[in-house]
């Protein structure tokens, strides 16, 4: 602000200086540590696109997320951190509200574990470690604002099979974060997610589209047999190891498939569709597994067990 001279008695007038550039607050940055075996930038997907060939993404375990952003104070759909395995650290250059939510795992800020905190006031400057989870895969980090990332037809989700979207995270990547929003008060009983802890999982699933192909003794194998998830399993898909179903090669025309669809390939090994699946087919689907169940597949390494069970 400027002040003109005058004298006494005279009215003073002033005039109001823009701020020089470069002396504005600085923005707030997220920067990645470390990244972890497998981490990824994550809104809630591309609906509604698979007639263009674009697969709806989003995160792998949708209750989580979504969990996440509303201890942050986010709406749902805001582009939070998928990290897979743990082995990510962050700072952030403004102090922020973070919340973590997912397959637990032990938290560290500058090396002090944090204890039973899913929603933590971090530091400017502190580091947040996020260890490998002791149940589950998948653990999801939100910081209050949003991460703002690369959108690719309105996602900032990243694509494993297409490649669409932003970049796989690495260390040293830096994300831009949004306004700070106000924090809500969440019960603490809606802070923790479900995901596979010892014993075998039931994953509720319907019939269809393709289950007359299969013959009663496959249909009661599907439904009895003990599954485990094998080492193929991503985001794109579980695929699952157990007595094979005997359906040998079919010739079907491919046709459309969604997340949750419960493909069997010539090796009679099922496949559990994720949220990377491909937006086509061409092997039998002989059923979809419950939009309730599927972030629980979502969060399952392999070696868990699972037991398809279905509901009418």
């Amino acid at each position: 602000m400027t002040v003109t001279s005058a004298a006494p008695g005279r009215r003073v007038r002033t005039r109001h200086r823009s701020p020089e550039p470069g002396t504005g607050p600085e923005p707030a940055v997220l920067t990645v540590v470390a990244a972890g075996p497998a981490a990824s930038v994550q809104d809630l997907g591309r609906p509604g696109l698979a007639h263009l060939g674009v697969p709806a993404s989003g995160p792998a375990d949708r209750r989580s997320f979504r969990l996440a952003n509303r201890l942050a104070g986010n709406p749902e759909d805001t582009p939070a951190l998928e990290v897979t395995l743990g082995g990510l650290a962050i700072t952030i250059s403004t102090t922020r509200h973070v919340a973590v939510t997912g397959a637990p795992a032990p938290l560290t800020v500058d090396g002090v574990p944090v204890e039973g905190a899913p929603r933590l006031r971090l530091r400017a400057g502190s580091v947040l470690a996020v260890g490998r989870p002791w149940a589950g895969c998948r653990t999801y980090l939100a910081v209050s604002g949003g991460i703002e990332a690369e959108r690719v037809l309105g996602s900032a989700s990243r694509d494993s099979l297409t490649g669409l979207g932003p970049d796989p995270v690495r260390a040293g990547a830096k994300y831009g974060l949004g306004p700070v929003r106000p924090v809500p008060a969440v019960p603490l009983e809606l802070a923790f997610s479900v995901v596979p802890c010892g014993g075998p999982a039931t994953v509720r699933f319907r019939w269809g589209p393709r289950h007359e192909l299969f013959d009663a003794a496959d249909r009661h194998r599907l439904t009895t047999t003990p599954w485990r998830v094998s080492a193929e399993c991503d985001r794109v898909g579980a695929r699952l190891t157990g007595p094979p179903l005997a359906i040998g090669s079919v010739d079907l025309p491919s046709e459309g498939t969604v997340r949750g669809a419960i493909q069997v390939p010539p090796s009679g090994e099922p496949i559990v569709f994720l949220a990377d699946h491909p937006v086509t087919g061409g092997y039998p689907v002989i059923g979809v597994v419950t939009d309730a169940d599927i972030d629980l597949v979502g969060q399952t390494l392999p070696g868990d067990e699972l037991r398809l069970a279905p509901v009418h």
